[in-house]
């Protein structure tokens, strides 16, 4: 079995074990991986204010789910995700830490995209024992691809 499909098998499963709706749940490396070998879409959902004053995946596709300041739900985000992204395609959400990309997720499956999954622990991971985070977990603590203004 090759790598892509090694990682496709252990996200649906750990869907299946969460009882997700959609295809599956990946890791950020496995995220990487998929983008680099198979052509998968990410889709950063972080707000214009995170992308700027935190950080950029290169090559992602940037779709506010939620803008800042109030956090408000952006009610064209799912008309975006279908003029940026076909339907046809694999297609991941990151957030900041995997909670807006969750609800993302639910969206496109509910639009009918067919591949969707979910990327945990998002861009910053969760907070360590001092309440900071970008050191446990997350795409940039596991050293991938990013840019910051």
């Amino acid at each position: 079995m090759s790598d892509s499909k090694l990682i496709l098998e252990a996200a649906r499963q750990r869907a299946q074990k969460a009882n997700l709706p959609y295809t599956g749940a990946l890791l950020p490396m496995e995220a990487q991986a998929l983008r680099t070998t198979d052509g998968a879409v990410l889709v950063d959902v972080r707000s214009s204010a995170e992308l700027d004053f935190v950080g950029r995946i290169p090559g992602s596709v940037e779709i506010e789910s939620k803008s800042y300041p109030g956090m408000k739900p952006n009610p064209d985000f799912v008309a975006q995700l279908k003029q940026a992204v076909p339907a046809a395609a694999t297609v991941m959400f990151i957030c900041r830490s995997g909670a807006r990309s969750h609800e993302a997720a639910l969206a496109a499956q509910s639009a009918g995209y067919g591949s969707v999954f979910n990327v945990l622990e998002g861009f910053e991971g969760d907070r360590d024992a001092s309440g900071h985070r970008n050191t446990v977990g997350g795409w940039r603590a596991a050293g991938l691809p990013w840019t910051q203004s």
